[in-house]
């Protein structure tokens, strides 16, 4: 039986109950509720705590391009091997300014960690995407590779990733969950589908593309291996 796993509960707002007493009194009284709260937030950032995510304004179209083609720029630069890129170097390589870069990710440690959580959302919004388009077990073995590339990736970009990390920051915060979430989504689709095997923990499965990825010494072998999960995975116990 598949055990995906569960999400992680979002933490509940703090509410603010303004009522009674003038709107004077009442604004210092938020005021009052703030700041506490700010504290806690810049606490909990500074010891490497997960801090609640807001919802960000939409951006304008031009503003979206722009972001998407510095976070390719990005990823290319922070992969490749040698002296450490320049973020005007990485502006360079997107096609826009200094200016608009900085307005996008205000320090270097935060277009490093967005790359990396970008790279992450492409790969997880994958699984649906490739259900949608092939049999549930080509669309699983397709996701393999594409986990094997994220890894590739995520491996060149230790060093930046290590001052991330340096800074209080953590880029890796519910990767795995997202991760065993849509790697569960294929799976349980290919129970469903029956072209695998129903005895099968998603963690083990992550675990053993996490093997191969590191295994292999080059692509064509991870296809080898992958191929290999894919065998095992199909194979019906006979006990």
């Amino acid at each position: 039986m598949i055990h995906p796993c569960s999400g992680r509960a979002d933490r509940p707002a703090r509410r603010y109950d303004g009522s009674g007493g003038s709107s004077a009194k009442a604004e210092a009284n938020r005021s009052s509720l703030r700041i506490p709260l700010d504290e806690e937030l810049s606490a909990r950032t500074s010891q490497g705590g997960d801090v609640p995510e807001t919802s960000p304004r939409p951006l304008r179209a031009d503003a979206l391009r722009n972001r998407e083609r510095l976070l390719e720029a990005a990823v290319q630069a922070f992969s490749r091997p040698g002296p450490e890129v320049t973020l005007d170097a990485i502006a360079r390589e997107a096609g826009v300014g200094i200016g608009t870069l900085y307005r996008h990710f205000p320090t270097r440690e935060a277009l490093v960690e967005a790359t990396y959580r970008n790279e992450l959302g492409k790969l997880c919004d994958a699984a649906p995407e490739l259900l949608d388009r092939l049999a549930p077990d080509q669309a699983l073995r397709a996701w393999m590779s594409r986990f094997v590339d994220y890894l590739a990736t995520k491996r060149g970009m230790a060093d930046a990733l290590r001052l991330v990390i340096a800074s209080g920051a953590n880029p890796y915060a519910h990767s795995r969950d997202r991760l065993l979430e849509a790697l569960g989504r294929l799976l349980t689709a290919s129970v469903a589908a029956d072209t695998v095997r129903a005895d099968v923990d998603v963690a083990d499965v992550l675990a053993g593309l996490s093997g191969i990825s590191l295994a292999a010494g080059e692509r064509d072998q991870a296809d080898r291996l992958l191929d290999l999960l894919m065998d095992g995975l199909r194979h019906r116990r006979t006990d």
